[in-house]
């Protein structure tokens, strides 16, 4: 085996049977039956999620995670501009190529400037207000394993409780996949962006 080479790669086609369809659709919020198949070419064919098809490999536990994370992604109530932030201070910090590809794209779809994506990968400089004290709470959480007395109160302060709980869980998410995925050595996506040295 390479230094590069995946030590758990995405499932194959011929892999992919009805428990895996059904963790799939968790995160669709489809019934399993509803996904498309494997290699079918589809937009949602599951060959072309490489995340979806290396946690698919446990099926049952990624059923769960993934409509919880389906639900932070698509139905939580913290802004798409602040979750990308968090998530994209995470691959920085974390040194994940995969999440930074992806989430680039990401922020870039719901509208991030790809200026402000440039400054999360420094110090932060030119951030201020909310988008701030969000960069600064990830900081600290994933440093600290925690976040203060004061971040917290100024979190529910300007975000309100919903917000400011679901980014601490935005952040634990992403760091606990970003150790996941880069101990399994998941390639970043093609064409996607480079995490910036």
């Amino acid at each position: 085996m390479t230094a590069g080479e995946p030590l758990l790669p995405p499932l194959s086609a011929g892999e992919w049977g009805d428990d895996e369809y059904a963790a799939f659709g968790a995160l669709m919020g489809l019934p399993g039956e509803k996904v498309p198949r494997a290699g079918s070419g589809h937009a949602a064919d599951p060959l072309k999620f490489d995340i979806i098809g290396l946690l698919a490999r446990h099926p049952q536990m990624a059923r769960r995670f993934l409509t919880f994370n389906g639900w932070l992604l698509q139905r939580g109530e913290l802004p798409l501009r602040l979750r990308e932030l968090a998530i994209l201070r995470v691959a920085h910090i974390r040194r994940s190529a995969f999440f930074w590809g992806e989430h680039t794209k990401v922020a870039i779809e719901g509208g991030v400037p790809e200026c402000d994506i440039s400054r999360i990968a420094g110090d932060c400089e030119g951030f201020s207000g909310v988008d701030r004290l969000v960069l600064d709470a990830t900081d600290e959480l994933l440093r600290d394993g925690r976040a203060g007395d004061g971040t917290w109160h100024r979190l529910n302060d300007e975000l309100g409780t919903h917000q400011a709980m679901e980014l601490i869980f935005v952040v634990g998410t992403y760091a606990m996949l970003a150790m996941a995925f880069e101990t399994w050595r998941l390639p970043p996506p093609a064409g996607s962006a480079t995490l910036p040295g």
